[in-house]
Order: C-alpha cells, then sequence, then structure tokens
C-alpha cells in the first residue's frame, strides 16, 4: 500500500504550495476533492471541464511536481431531497466528466441520506430499532427501496460511461451507507463498483472496530482514509458518543477527530493496515487531517510520520 493525501487538509494554501509541502514528505499522490461537503480550495470544477487551457495548466502543475492524483472526491448528499442534493448530485456528474479528462479511474463519495418520506424536507438518518414506533421501518424501505437503489443504479451507469472503475462509498454518519452491513447491501443491490472507502475514526466513535470491519468487508473495501480519532474519557462517560456539538467545541466534546497517532496507538494501526492487507487490498491510504488541537502543519506532518511508521 501507498500513501496519498487529501489536500483539503491543507485548504488555506494553494495546491501548488500543497505539492510542494507533501512531496518534500516524499508523498506523490493525491486525493483531490472537487464539491459537496468540500468548498473545494483547489479545484475550479466547472473551469476545468469548460476550459481546456486550465485543464492543462492542472496536468502541468502536477506533472510539475511528479504527483499524480489516485481519486476524486465528491463526498455529500446526493439524496437530499432540496437544493442541496440538487447541487451535490450536479457536482458529481460533473466530477465524473472531469475524472475522465483526468483519466482518474476512482471516486470517493458517500451514499447519501434521503428523506423519511416523499412529504419531508430534511434527510432523516434512522438510528434507532425499527420495531417502536412501527411507521420507522416503512421510512427506512423507502429510503433504500424507492430513492437509493434507484439513484444509485443510474449513478454507475454514468460512472461506467466515464470510465469510472471504483466508487468508494466512506462510512459517514448521518448517511444511509455507515457500516459494511449498508455498504454490502447497496453494493449487492446496484453494482461491485460500489465499495467501500473504509475510514476508522468514524466507525471508532460509533462503536464499530474498524479491524473487525475490515475483515467483513473482504474484497469490497475499494479506498481507505489515514484518519484517527480520540473518545475522550470522562466526557463520552457522561454524554454517550451521541455527540451534536460544533466539531470546534473540542473541549466539551465526546470525541474528537486527532492526528493519526494521538487516538489509536501505533501499533494498533499496524494491526488495521495488516489486516487491511490481508483481505486483498493494496492500494492508496489518504491522509486525511483534522485535528482542531493543532496547526494544520503540525498536524500532517506528525500524521504522516505515524502513517510511514505503520504502513508498510
Amino acid at each position: 500500500m501507498k500513501l496519498s493525501y487529501v489536500t483539503d487538509s491543507l485548504a488555506h494554501l494553494s495546491l501548488e504550495e500543497v505539492l510542494e509541502k507533501i512531496t518534500k514528505k516524499d508523498i506523490y499522490h493525491i486525493e483531490l476533492a472537487t464539491g459537496g461537503w468540500s468548498p473545494a480550495p483547489h479545484v475550479k470544477l466547472n473551469d476545468l471541464l469548460n476550459n481546456e487551457s486550465s485543464l492543462s495548466d492542472l496536468k502541468a502543475l502536477l506533472s510539475k511536481y511528479s504527483v499524480e492524483i489516485v481519486a476524486l472526491n465528491c463526498s455529500g448528499n446526493p439524496l437530499d431531497p432540496g437544493e442541496l442534493g440538487k447541487e451535490h448530485r450536479d457536482i458529481t456528474e460533473k466530477t465524473l466528466q472531469l475524472a475522465e479528462k483526468l483519466d482518474v479511474k476512482k471516486i470517493v463519495m458517500m451514499s447519501g441520506l434521503p428523506p423519511a418520506s416523499p412529504k419531508d424536507e430534511m434527510p432523516n438518518w434512522i438510528t434507532t430499532t425499527v420495531s417502536w414506533p412501527p411507521h420507522l421501518k416503512d421510512a427506512l424501505e423507502y429510503q433504500w427501496n424507492d430513492v437509493a437503489i434507484p439513484y444509485w443504479k443510474d449513478l454507475v451507469e454514468i460512472a461506467k460511461k466515464h470510465g469510472v472503475e471504483k466508487i468508494a462509498l466512506e462510512n459517514f454518519s448521518a448517511q444511509l451507507v455507515y457500516n459494511p452491513e449498508t455498504l454490502l447491501k447497496l453494493r449487492n443491490a446496484v453494482d461491485p463498483i460500489i465499495g467501500m472507502n473504509l475510514d476508522p475514526s468514524h466507525l471508532l466513535w460509533m462503536g464499530a472496530d474498524p479491524i473487525q470491519c475490515a475483515r467483513a468487508l473482504e474484497g469490497a473495501i475499494h479506498h481507505v482514509h489515514g484518519k484517527d480519532v480520540r473518545i475522550e474519557k470522562g466526557v463520552a462517560d457522561l454524554s454517550t458518543l451521541i455527540e451534536t456539538k460544533e466539531i470546534e467545541d473540542i473541549k466539551n466534546r465526546s470525541w474528537n477527530y486527532v492526528a493519526v497517532g494521538f487516538g489509536q496507538d501505533l501499533q494498533w494501526w499496524k494491526t488495521f493496515f495488516s489486516v487491511i492487507r490481508m483481505v486483498g487490498y493494496d492500494d492508496f491510504v489518504s491522509l486525511e487531517m483534522e485535528d482542531l488541537t493543532m496547526s494544520p502543519e503540525d498536524g500532517v506532518n506528525v500524521s504522516i510520520d505515524a502513517l510511514k511508521q505503520t504502513l508498510v
């Protein structure tokens, strides 16, 4: 496996400054965000699609630093019923077009989350038993069978037309796909082009074991994020891991995203990568750094050092 880098982690820098920084750390592969939840600080999607000189400039910049794009990331909520969903669906399809122009074969996304009925205006993440209240079962079936599966069947066909070979869905909160079971449900209903972007940080705060999840996903891991989380003992013991505070309120949260090695120790990361390799994944691990307890530069540097010690 090789180390790549999610460029948004240094969003305050220009793309050239990012490339300068990571190549000095011997990283020559990137995951580039095109929009969705990301403000896409390094990509003007419409400009790249409609202006050949802008596309050529991007290719020239990458060539200057011998850097390759291993994935485009348009994570968002394409199943939102309102304007947000419309915007994210548009970004998704344009990202597929850009992938063809850049000869990128992998797209990182999220599954999306629909409302609970055709009358609702807000997405609804159903995370309790559907036995009570019983209408939750109907809502969940609507989300999957009436919205998600039809959308993904159509999108997969569009992706294939643009030469995309893998769509890696991140196991993120407030998404229909958030664990191995839900990923395999969508994959089996649609197409094996769909796989998991296995991000251990989200699984950890949701109470899962990412190492066991990797075993369950054998053959269905399409991408991996190197991202850590720390459960804040004391706060979590009282508040549970259900956390609604702002991400910036780090002192009072039950869990926080942290630099790699500041949540799980390096032996844990060695085991995680060993099991991923054991079940057949031998592709890129993208560092995604969102530690607000330190500067972005410091977080990136210590995370790269940690991953280099554990990713062999």
